[in-house]
């Protein structure tokens, strides 16, 4: 019956056994009867029940076998990859000076993000307990304090500082319009202002050479150059209208 059941779980079908095969049954079963009444000795009793396998300990085995293959199927499917070499598993290819030079300025930009505050425009100060001042004190700002007329009225130094101390605001500009006007030039690897001594020793189309004089923001103080080679491509030549 055992062997027509697997019959039918393979194929799908009842299969009626043979009459060979019913006797071979027939027989096996009655050997096993035979031993079963056969008296067994005292040692292989023992092994016997100490092989002796229960439900719990079939179901135990399994599903131990089945944690095993989970845990080798886990250990197979997960990989650790450092982060360095996930685009490049063979290892980092070694970057040229100029790749170096780039990776390193993104580096210092990174840590260097600016902050929203930093596109804020500079409130101006209002005091919340006003102080009165006599009469004969300026009460309002000069009509004309806007003007390039009064900026030209100033001296070059009180020029400069405003210049390099207020940073983003009209009268930056107005003082760099007023420089310009005293043939002042301003040079942007340097950042800081040029005026020519006297007339350069060698003009081309790409520089000039010659002896100049040129604002130290750093010392605070005009300095005097000689043999200086101004290139035209470092000209800050905007027309400030």
């Amino acid at each position: 019956m055992t062997q027509s059941l697997l019959r039918y779980w393979s194929t799908g079908q009842f299969t009626t056994p043979s009459t060979q095969e019913l006797k071979v049954q027939d027989t096996l079963s009655s050997l096993t009867a035979v031993l079963d009444l056969l008296p067994m000795p005292p040692r292989l009793d023992k092994q016997a029940s100490s092989l002796h396998l229960t439900e719990t300990d079939i179901f135990s085995c399994s599903s131990t076998q089945t944690t095993t293959v989970q845990i080798a199927t886990l250990r197979l499917t997960e990989v650790t990859v450092q982060p360095s070499l996930g685009v490049c598993p063979l290892g980092p290819i070694s970057l040229s000076k100029d790749q170096s030079y780039q990776q390193a300025m993104v580096e210092a930009a990174w840590q260097h993000m600016p902050h929203p505050s930093d596109s804020e425009r500079i409130r101006q100060y209002i005091p919340r307990n006003l102080c009165p001042t006599p009469v004969y004190h300026h009460q309002l700002p000069s009509p004309h304090c806007d003007s390039v007329d009064f900026y030209q009225r100033l001296s070059t130094e009180t020029l400069f500082f405003i210049f390099y101390y207020l940073e983003g605001t009209k009268a930056q500009y107005l003082a760099a319009k007023a420089l310009k006007k005293q043939s002042w030039r301003f040079h942007t690897k340097y950042m800081m202002w040029f005026q020519r001594h006297e007339e350069p020793k060698t003009i081309t189309d790409e520089f000039e050479q010659g002896t100049y004089i040129y604002f130290d923001y750093e010392k605070w103080g005009q300095r005097k150059k000689e043999g200086f080679t101004f290139e035209y491509r470092y000209l800050e030549d905007r027309d400030l209208q």
